[in-house]
């Protein structure tokens, strides 16, 4: 696990995913309610999906309450004047 203050200065920014595992998640909404930053709300097919990614912090909230170990944080520090989308 990357921590913030482990990351060197020179790797520059720290990008934050979120996926989550449609076949074992039931939609129960405990990871929208635990997110500390807002990051996650149901999408149109009732799922839990990132609709603030920007915002997440890697704190993995969201991920520790999940009852079916249907989310995963993933945190990768980038080089700064990477263009990955």
């Amino acid at each position: 696990m990357l921590a913030y203050d482990c990351v060197p200065a020179a790797l520059g920014a720290i990008m934050n995913s979120v996926n989550v595992y449609k076949g074992w998640c039931k939609k129960c909404g405990i990871c929208i309610a635990f997110c500390p930053q807002k990051v996650l709300a149901t999408g149109a097919d009732g799922f839990p999906a990132p609709g603030n990614l920007e915002a997440c912090t890697g704190c993995r909230w969201c991920e520790l309450r999940c009852p079916d170990f249907a989310i995963v944080v993933s945190t990768e520090a980038r080089e700064e004047g990477t263009d990955e989308e």
